[in-house]
């Protein structure tokens, strides 16, 4: 096995930086300090360098779909890709998934794509299988995700998938922890929608794609508004008032989703964690 992603240290920086890092001849033009002999440094060193380069083609790629695509395009080859690596498309065509290998002799890439197989097969029954790309940035994360050429074999995309919304349940339960402190100090969750909005122009264009169209203008709005959900009043400055009850029925029943970890709970009567669970998109 080849551990996971943290060997890869110096790809860490997004997929721009990973190819700033490789020379013309495929090579890192600069070497790691890795505890061990030279046999050692050597493999690492070439392990990095080739999910290097394999990183910034992802993101090449990426560039390219995502200047030519439209966004309710976009939203449709994310679920076409979505579906390869999840759901039933994905079970019904399992074990070709598992057997699975690139076509390559180079032992790195192959080493990887059977711990991704491992990982994913073996995790959810409580493995010590490591995911070969955990603690990989968001946003590589989705270069794999939605790189079907190739480049990656199924399995892999769908650690990198599992990785990713694994990262995002983290942040759930972080913002999640946060609110009900916003909420029980001030009746609002202002903080909250602002924490949501960054979360969300922080995404990857194929990500963004997959949300509602209004959904970041609407959190802006909320955040203008500044609503206190105990006295129903919105507070923000040069905003026209609005009841609670008309700002929930402004929603389109399409965006309310549940979501996990539950929203904060408290003895008075209040529909914020509604607003809460209307906000994180499942």
């Amino acid at each position: 096995m080849i551990g996971s992603i943290n060997t890869y240290s110096f790809a860490q920086t997004g997929g721009s930086a990973a190819a700033k890092q490789v020379d013309s001849t495929g090579g890192a033009t600069e070497t790691p300090r890795v505890q061990g002999d030279v046999g050692t440094q050597s493999a690492n060193t070439q392990t990095i360098s080739t999910l290097a380069r394999q990183l910034a083609d992802s993101a090449a790629r990426a560039e390219k779909r995502d200047s030519t695509l439209s966004r309710s395009e976009l939203a449709d080859t994310a679920k076409r890709l979505l579906g390869q690596i999840s759901g039933d498309t994905y079970q019904a065509n399992k074990k070709m998934h598992d057997s699975e290998a690139p076509n390559t002799k180079d032992p790195v890439l192959l080493a990887r794509a059977k711990q991704a197989t491992e990982f994913v097969n073996r995790s959810s029954n409580n493995g010590n299988e490591k995911n070969p790309f955990a603690g990989l940035p968001r946003e590589q994360l989705t270069n794999i995700i939605y790189d079907d050429s190739g480049i990656y074999t199924v399995n892999e995309r769908r650690a990198a998938w599992m990785e990713s919304s694994k990262q995002e349940e983290v942040w759930r339960a972080k913002v999640c922890a946060q609110v009900i402190e916003e909420y029980n100090s001030t009746g609002k969750l202002t903080n909250f929608f602002k924490s949501v909005l960054d979360h969300y122009n922080g995404l990857p264009a194929i990500e963004q794609a997959q949300y509602p169209k209004e959904y970041a203008s609407d959190l802006e709005s909320k955040i203008k508004l500044d609503f206190n959900y105990r006295t129903h009043r919105a507070e923000g400055k040069g905003e026209d008032p609005m009841s609670l009850i008309e700002m929930l029925l402004d929603k389109n029943p399409k965006q309310i989703t549940a979501a996990q970890p539950s929203p904060p709970v408290t003895a008075e009567k209040s529909t914020a964690p509604q607003t809460v669970a209307t906000e994180l998109k499942a």
